[in-house]
């Protein structure tokens, strides 16, 4: 019986604690993190920034299967440094802040890019969700990464598709801690 034990024992052993290994590190955002915004034109076009970032980060470079990034950012905390400018893109014909209080992105998947990784998912804004992919680099506890979206596939002020930019620019810088 002891020659079935502890071969059999050795093996569960080994295999428990490879399942533990797979976990990925689980971080929280830190303050100093940014998410701005710019449009087509930054001279022309509204730029600005959102505060009331909250989100879930499971990260492990290693094992990016066990990855995850997941995150919301409040809509009425819009910021372009014109009170006028931000009330407008709280209103019902820009973002409708009231109706949909949050923007969102849970990755579906993290892979290997060719200067960093890519985090595949869905950003939802103003009630529509769509598949994005966005490139991050991950250096000194920092996420960091620039992708671009078009606010009319997100039926933001459609009804005025050339007032303003269509195309945004947005750059993420997120510090994290474990």
């Amino acid at each position: 019986m002891k020659k079935f034990f502890y071969p059999l024992a050795a093996a569960l052993l080994l295999t428990f604690s490879a399942f533990t290994a797979f976990k990925a590190i689980d971080y929280k955002i830190a303050d100093g993190y940014s998410v701005k915004f710019e449009g087509d034109h930054p001279k022309k076009d509204p730029s600005g920034e959102f505060k009331g970032l909250t989100g879930k980060i499971s990260f492990d470079p290693a094992n990016l299967a066990a990855s995850s990034l997941n995150a919301s950012i409040e809509v009425a905390t819009i910021n372009t440094g014109n009170g006028m400018k931000n009330t407008h893109a709280k209103s019902p014909m820009w973002f409708d802040a009231a109706q949909y209080p949050t923007i969102s992105f849970v990755s579906t998947s993290i892979t290997k890019g060719d200067a960093g990784y890519i985090a595949n998912g869905k950003l939802t804004m103003h009630g529509v969700t769509k598949d994005v992919s966005i490139p991050f680099t991950f250096e000194n506890n920092v996420f960091a990464g620039t992708f671009e979206i078009n606010r009319l596939d997100y039926n933001v002020n459609v009804a005025e598709p050339d007032h303003g930019a269509a195309k945004f620019k947005v750059s993420i810088s997120v510090p994290v801690t474990q």
